[in-house]
This record gives structure tokens, C-alpha cells and sequence, in this order.
């Protein structure tokens, strides 16, 4: 440690964090009587970008520069000393300080025993504005685990956070958040599962707030600071809907063990990793130790961590709705090897370190750069404080993105049964723009839900629309073995649709859902007829010789072709019989647990089933598309009855229900999906065909640019989706490629159309109807 008289050496590499939290403590008292002294914490001096010694440690130190010191001029190297951090909402040149000297920041901070250490003062204006409206990410699988959102009711008003992972304390499963999240015992707690909301337990009286700094680090000072712990339980329903996986990160490793004899400041700089239930993927940096990010009643109140965004990397897009979120340790040196857990599992260790519980916002002089910051205690010290273990191992080996593989296995399976020879050069060479190839399935190497970076097509629907377009959620799905009521008594949809063709339009279907008393437009499934769409839609870009919107719509229709080989996405027991709670989450264990579970067995079982086979026959037009799905929707009914795979969940539970299921459902599986691959390949080989694709020159058939099919995809006027309700299928349809177009006022808001003739080719005949209002 520096003493008095070897200053002239500047080496202050030798402090601890002992040195720096009491030099904090001593002066604190003049710290806090600075007027543009807003926040400190402990940690690694930062070296202005422009100084000599930021890229070389033996390089003289700078002239004393009076250009502020700010989060993004600097950066922080191995070599940069230990310091007591000072941020200032305020920098005051030395004119200014030859007025008010005592507003100064003393550059160095004496100890009575001789110690010296340095100060690092920061400017960073706090900003006082509300961050950007939360857009609530798409969480598709009704698996559930960390990284999902945790929502609560408090005086009318919906409370929302992040499940951080699973705990134990011995006799019941719980899952670990913020106390400010779940509050007062006994609350229920939800989650969103594709937008709707699922309770699933109740906050228990075992949580921690703050505690007395000296209680959490014995032997260190801080006599008059607490450290907020912020962590609370919640008493799960019903624990075979989770998993111990977190979601977009992967299984999680030992636990950082941090405490007085383990934390050093080496921690400055290490890079950090999360999945947070309101923005999604999450990469940042330590900065600091030990925020203190308040003072009152002479008492401080300090932050365990204070996690930014990475040296040379964007901003940290933390979000309101993230508390709760379990922060990773990521290696810098060769991290994607050294997460890997051993051969055989499909999702990454990552050892959890931190629970994150606020966040505060810094400014740039100005106001002309944002910098966000996570705050979070280390969760070692929750651990402690609740007396509770990680839960590691429960349904573990699943991908970092469970709920994937069924809509990317139809997809890249019918890249290879298509007949015509263009068009599978076409799919062919772009097959990973539209779906994961095997080898990356098996490994659950899957997209994330993401609207800035490319999403292979078959899941753009759930990872990116689900977000965006909310009108699109009963697109996926139609109860079609659900008997009506009124003048529809006693007959089902798919009854309807194959004994009376007049009973083949949304009018109608709308209609039927009514006599069932099924009011929100969410509920009433329109899959068929948005195949229909997006048909016609392939139709008019193949007739336009549009490549790219071709391809982007044929990748696209393989998720809704997906969903209706997928029985409990075609009938009303998607969730289990009605009035039947513990069957709730039958759908996520067959579709989502099984699946990711048996990913092997799935891909050589569909693979046998096709080989050998391409499509033979092709159809024309919208309406016969429709049927054609409607005909996949019976035959997998037909194939495995919905009735058969909740037998199958109720069969076993724990450890065995997934072995149990894969042997009973397993093989009549893998028929229906392969039926799915063959249906679509037929379906993409018919527009292309019908619209005269045959006639695109072969030069113009090679790949895709992904930021192309990205800017088509994340255009409201491609696709626009709409309730069924104010879907019209025009009789002169003056787009074909639009067709059904939103008609009700609301929907042209959201996703505008374009009016007026196609470019290519007269406008295609289709049959009109009217729309129920």
C-alpha cells in the first residue's frame, strides 16, 4: 500500500478493499458536504482514452488535463490503480476552485496509520427522466424458469419483475426475486406465458431487505451503512412446470462464492452476462464495488455491485422489469469453451455470481450520452441470509431457448422435399436463413427472441411477432375439435369444414366462436385462414419474380404449417381438460419438455419418415391451402387425439413422466411432424408454381442477405396480421401478395397496406367475404 513519503512512485497497486472502504468510511462526513458529490463506490482508477498511459503502463502519466473525467472518455485497465470512486453531477474547472476550494475532491485520501489512497472523480449527471416505455418481451413456452417475468398486483396497479432461478431450503422449491417484487406474504405471483397471464405461487414471510453492512462483511467497516440484500421467495404451485435452466442463458454452474475472504477488486472489469425478463439478453462489466447510491438519516446505503456496459460496447439496455434477474460470470479468455458444460448437454453452464435488484441512469455532460447501470447483491450473501440452496439439476438439458425445435425441424426438413429443381436450389441455399439445421438443433444451438438481429424464419412468428404484432397470436392456433353451440350444436369446426364449404370463411368461424361465448379476439384461432394469406401472398411475390419476399414468406409459413402438426395447438385441451388445473401445464412438458429432452430420437425418427420422398402433387389457389392445413389438422388429431397425450402426462410424474410420454407419444410424434415437413414443402412448391416462379432466372436463386429478410420481417406492411374478425378476402384483390387485409379501422392503424395495382401480373381472383363487426 502507498505511504507517506513514496508517493512520488504513484503505485498504489497494493490496496485492498479493506484500505479503500475505510479511507470510503473516513471520509465520509467530507464527501458528503460536497454539493456535486452524488454517489462513490469502490474500485480501478479510469484512465482518460487520450492519456499515454491508457494503452502502455510505463508510459509517463498525463499533464494535469482539465477536461472532465466521464464514463465513456475512459477506460479501465490491469494496471489502473485501486480507488474510491467519486461521481459528480458537477465539474468544476480550477478557476472556479480558486473560489470555492472547499468544494474541492481531495485527489488523495490520508489515513492516521500512513495509508494513502487515491480518488477517481467521475462526471455523471443522474438522470431524472423515465426510461422508454417497457415493451414486455414474448415468452412462448409454458416452461418456465429464471429469465421469465414475474408479475404482482399491488393497489390496482401490476408490479413487474424477473425470476432470477430456483432455490431450495431443503423441503419445498421456490423461486428467488426481489422482495420489492413479490411483497408482502401470501401475494400471488404470475408469469406471462405468450402475453397471457399464469399465477404460479404465492411470496412467502422468508425474505431480507437491508442489513447492517458489518452483519453481511464481518470484519469490514461501515459501522453506519446497510447493503441491500433485496431478495424474496416464492412458494411454487407446482414445480413440474420449470425448469433450473435459465432461459437464454442455459444451466447454471457452481455459484461465485463472494465474501470477505474471496472478494478482491480483480472483479473491476470482469465481464457479466444475464437474461432479464423485460430486456432480454444482457452483457455488461463490472465497474464497481460497494455503489453507495444514498445517504439518510446518517445512514448509507450501498449496492453490492454496480454492473455498466462493456469497454467499446453499445449502452446496457437494463429496463424496469428486471429486478430480480441472475447475473452470470462470463471468462473473457475463450468464454463459448469455457461455459460449455460437459459432452452430451445441449445448454451452457454459467456459474450465477449476482442478483440484480435497480439500476440507476448516468448521464454525460449535456445529457448526450445515457449509461445504465444494474445494481445487485451478490448472491452468496442471499443464500446466506435466506438459508437456501441453488436447485441445479431439476428438467435440466434443455436449449437456452427451450420451446424451438419442433417449428425449426419441420422447417429445414422440408427444405429438402421440395421437387421442383429451382425452387429447392432456392430453399437449399438458404436453408439456415429459414430454419436450424439438425446438427444445430441437437446441440440446442436455437435463436433467441430478438427484433434487432436476425431470427431464422420458422420461429419469426414467436420469438419476433409475438412482441410486434399482437394481432397475429390467433394465427396460431384453432380448437378445432371443440363442439358449438346454438345452430352449431354438437358440431365441431372440422366437422363444419368438411361438410359445408359455405362454412369456410372468418365470417362464419367468428360466429361459431360466439355461440361459445368466446368474446377476446385472442381466443378465437385462426390458423387456416392466415395459411390462406400468406399463400396468396407467395402467389404474388413468385408472379413479381420478388425473391427475397418469396423466400421470407415461405420461411414464415412454416411456423403456422408447424403449429398444425402439433396436436394440442388444434384443440380446445391445448392446456388440459377444462376445470382441470393440474393438467395446465401438459402443454409445455409434451411440446416444449419432450421435445428439447428427445431432440435425437425426434430428428432421426422424422428423417426416417422422409427419406426418399419429395412432394408429387400440388394445389392452387388460397382457399385449397387452407384446406390442405385444415387436412394436416385432422390427420394429426387423427394421429395422436389430444385426449391421449394428457392419458400420458397423468400417467407418470417426476423423473419419469418425460420417458413415459416419449414411449407413448414418441413415435406417433414424429408422424405428425413429418406429415408437417411434407405438407409445407407441397404448399411452398404450389405458390411458386401458381405464380410462375418457375420462370426467375437461376442466377437470381442464391442466398438471402439475413439483414434483407430482416427488414422485410420487421415491416408492419409485410404479412399484416389481424384478428379474425376483420379479415376480408377481396373478390379483385388489388395486392395479391396482402391479401386478407386488416379492414377494421384499428388494424389499418397498426399495419398499413399498400392500395393499387401489383407490379407484376393482373390481380388475382379469390372468394370475398364479409366480415363479422
Amino acid at each position: 500500500m502507498a505511504k507517506k513519503g513514496l508517493l512520488s512512485s504513484r503505485d498504489f497497486s497494493s490496496l485492498s478493499i479493506k484500505d479503500l472502504l475505510e479511507a470510503r468510511e473516513a471520509y465520509h462526513v467530507h464527501l458528503a458536504h460536497l454539493d456535486s458529490v452524488v454517489a462513490t463506490a469502490i474500485g480501478r482508477y479510469r484512465i482518460r482514452r487520450r492519456d499515454p498511459d491508457a494503452e502502455d503502463p510505463s508510459a509517463p502519466p498525463a499533464h494535469k488535463s482539465t477536461e472532465p473525467r466521464t464514463l465513456s472518455n475512459t477506460v479501465v485497465q490491469h494496471w489502473s490503480w485501486p480507488c474510491v470512486l467519486v461521481f459528480v453531477d458537477e465539474w468544476l474547472t480550477p478557476e472556479e476552485l480558486t473560489h470555492q476550494p472547499e468544494q474541492l475532491v481531495p485527489p488523495l485520501l490520508y489515513l492516521p496509520d500512513g495509508r494513502v489512497v487515491p480518488t477517481c472523480v467521475i462526471l455523471a449527471e443522474r438522470q431524472q427522466r423515465a426510461p422508454a416505455p417497457l415493451q414486455t418481451l414474448a415468452f412462448t413456452s409454458g416452461l418456465v424458469g429464471g429469465g421469465y417475468p414475474a408479475l404482482t398486483d399491488v393497489q390496482g396497479r401490476q408490479h413487474l419483475g424477473t425470476f432470477g432461478c430456483l432455490v431450495t431450503d431443503g423441503d419445498s422449491v421456490h423461486a428467488l426475486t426481489n422482495r420489492h417484487v413479490v411483497g408482502e406474504p401470501g401475494r400471488e405471483v404470475h408469469t406471462l406465458i405468450q402475453g397471457r397471464r399464469r399465477r404460479v405461487g404465492v411470496s412467502q414471510e422468508r425474505q431480507v431487505g437491508k442489513r447492517p453492512f458489518t452483519e453481511v462483511y464481518p470484519g469490514w467497516p461501515g459501522s453506519r451503512t446497510y447493503a441491500n440484500l433485496d431478495a424474496g421467495l416464492v412458494r411454487l404451485d407446482d414445480v413440474s412446470g420449470w425448469t433450473a435452466q435459465v432461459f437464454g442463458m442455459g444451466e447454471l454452474g457452481p455459484l461465485v462464492d463472494l465474501h470477505c475472504d474471496t472478494l478482491s477488486l480483480d472483479l473491476i472489469g470482469c465481464f457479466v452476462r444475464a437474461f432479464g425478463g423485460a430486456s432480454g439478453p444482457l452483457e455488461g462489466e463490472i465497474h464497481g464495488l460497494f455503489y453507495r447510491y444514498q445517504s439518510l438519516g446518517g445512514f448509507d446505503y450501498v449496492a453490492d455491485l454496480m454492473i455498466g456496459p462493456r469497454q467499446g460496447a453499445g449502452p446496457l439496455p437494463t429496463l424496469p422489469g428486471d429486478s430480480g434477474t441472475l447475473w452470470f460470470f462470463e471468462p473473457r479468455d475463450a468464454p463459448e469453451e469455457k461455459a460449455t458444460p460437459p459432452t452430451g448437454a445441449r445448454a451452457r453452464q454459467w456459474r450465477p455470481i449476482a442478483l440484480q435488484w435497480g439500476g440507476h441512469r448516468l448521464m454525460t455532460p449535456g445529457g448526450g450520452e445515457t449509461y445504465a447501470f444494474a445494481l445487485a447483491t451478490n448472491l452468496s450473501s442471499i443464500c446466506r441470509a435466506l438459508d437456501v440452496e441453488l436447485v441445479r439439476d431439476w428438467d435440466i438439458g434443455l436449449s437456452e431457448y427451450w420451446g424451438k425445435v419442433g417449428h425449426y425441424k419441420v422447417g429445414i426438413t422440408a427444405c429438402g422435399l421440395v421437387s421442383n429443381r429451382r425452387l429447392a436450389h432456392l430453399v437449399t441455399a438458404n436453408a439456415e436463413r429459414i430454419a436450424v439445421g439438425d446438427e444445430a438443433i441437437t446441440r440446442g444451438e436455437l435463436p433467441r427472441a430478438d427484433t434487432q438481429h436476425f431470427v431464422a424464419l420458422a420461429d419469426v412468428a414467436d420469438l419476433v411477432w409475438r412482441t410486434t404484432r399482437k394481432r397475429d397470436a390467433a394465427n396460431h392456433f384453432a380448437d378445432m375439435d371443440q363442439p358449438g353451440q346454438g345452430r352449431f350444436e354438437g358440431k365441431t369446426l372440422l366437422e363444419l369444414w368438411r361438410t359445408d364449404p359455405s362454412s369456410r370463411t372468418p365470417a362464419v368461424w367468428s360466429e361459431f366462436y360466439e355461440s361459445l361465448g368466446i368474446k377476446q379476439n385472442a381466443g378465437r384461432g385462426a390458423l387456416p385462414f392466415r395459411v390462406w394469406q400468406i399463400y396468396d401472398a407467395m402467389v404474388g411475390y413468385a408472379r413479381e419474380q420478388r425473391v427475397a419476399e418469396y423466400l421470407c414468406a415461405a420461411g414464415i409459413l412454416a411456423h403456422y404449417v408447424g403449429d398444425a402438426c402439433q396436436p394440442l395447438h388444434v384443440s380446445f385441451l391445448h392446456h388440459g381438460r377444462p376445470g382441470h388445473a393440474d393438467e395446465e401445464d401438459v402443454h409445455a412438458v409434451y411440446e416444449t419438455k419432450m421435445l428439447d429432452l428427445r431432440t435425437a430420437e425426434l430428428i432421426a425418427g422424422v428423417n426416417a419418415r422422409v427419406r426418399g420422398k419429395h412432394v408429387t402433387d400440388t394445389l392452387r389457389g388460397g382457399a385449397a391451402a387452407a384446406d390442405a392445413v385444415v387436412k394436416l389438422m385432422q390427420a394429426t388429431i387423427d394421429t395422436l387425439p389430444p385426449m391421449e397425450v394428457i392419458e400420458a402426462y397423468n400417467a407418470q410424474t417426476g423423473r419419469q413422466r418425460i420417458p413415459h410420454m416419449w414411449e407413448v407419444l414418441g413415435e406417433r410424434t414424429c408422424d405428425c411432424m413429418a406429415r408437417g415437413a411434407l405438407c409445407l414443402a407441397m404448399l411452398w412448391e404450389s405458390a411458386w408454381r401458381e405464380g410462375g416462379g418457375t420462370k426467375i432466372a437461376a442466377h437470381r436463386l442464391g442466398p438471402v442477405e439475413p439483414q434483407t429478410l430482416l427488414a422485410l420481417y420487421n415491416d408492419p406492411a409485410f404479412l399484416p396480421a389481424s384478428w379474425l374478425r376483420d379479415m376480408v378476402f377481396e373478390e379483385e384483390a388489388p395486392a395479391a401478395h396482402r391479401a386478407p387485409a386488416p379492414r377494421s379501422r384499428t388494424a389499418r392503424r397498426e399495419q398499413p397496406t399498400t392500395r393499387g395495382g401489383t407490379r407484376g401480373g393482373g390481380a388475382r381472383k379469390v372468394a370475398r367475404h364479409t366480415p363479422r363487426r
